[in-house]
């Protein structure tokens, strides 16, 4: 990016990229923090995914003062202005997806140890990998102003897509066979539709880096990734 006449306001845009940074890495590990605590059990580290949301609340509540600073007082044109608005936009959405891994992990304390929950369960640890991978992505592609790497994050969506149909099949046919873990996989079900709505989120976070990298929209992608009987 071109240096500006002000340098006040490189230091800005640096720091309102800095606080998406941490803002951004914060969420991804409360994915894999999240996921983790599911797989052991570990109600400490649940406990300090919910915490730790505090932050990414506050942090976006940073970028949203700092972006209203930005515009007021340096009125920012063309690339610049696609940029501060693009930020004020993803920190929304980053906040949202802290919000799904602070779901996730209230939801490990409902769901009891049992080991005849592993097999539906074998999927999601994968699944919220993926997730977490398109948000790491996602940040350095905006980080970089990189279209193609966003691109690539938007096209990886549907990986998690066909993760969610496996998983609600695959849950769902559990609870028929196996009706006293109904509350459990409930719970299970809940958490794969979090893991499915952070991959969305991902993806929208992917065409506002396009948009604010190439000034154009980016080309429509197919949707309807997930089986309508699969909603819940």
């Amino acid at each position: 990016m071109a240096e500006h006449t002000i340098k006040a306001f490189d230091d800005e845009i640096d720091r309102l990229r800095g606080l998406i940074a941490e803002m951004g890495g914060r969420a991804e590990a409360a994915i894999e923090n999240a996921m983790l605590a599911l797989q052991r059990q570990d109600l400490a580290l649940a406990a300090e995914v919910v915490e730790g949301d505090k932050r990414i609340d506050a942090i976006e509540a940073e970028v949203e003062k700092l972006v209203i600073e930005v515009i007021a007082l340096r009125a920012p044109m063309a690339n610049d202005l696609r940029d501060v608005i693009a930020a004020l936009k993803i920190v929304s959405v980053i906040e949202r997806i802290g919000d799904y891994a602070k779901n996730i992990a209230k939801r490990v304390p409902l769901i009891a140890t049992n080991k005849r929950l592993l097999e539906p369960m074998s999927l999601l640890p994968s699944m919220g990998q993926v997730a977490a991978e398109m948000v790491h992505d996602v940040l350095n592609a905006y980080a970089a102003r990189d279209p193609d790497l966003a691109q690539a994050v938007v096209d990886r969506d549907a990986v998690v897509d066909d993760f969610y149909n496996s998983v609600f099949r695959t849950l769902v046919t559990f609870m028929v066979e196996n009706p006293k873990t109904i509350s459990e996989c409930a719970q299970l079900l809940f958490v794969a539709k979090h893991i499915e709505r952070i991959g969305d989120h991902a993806t929208n976070v992917a065409e506002m880096v396009y948009y604010a990298a190439t000034g154009q929209t980016m080309p429509e992608r197919e949707r309807g990734g997930t089986d309508a009987q699969a909603e819940i």
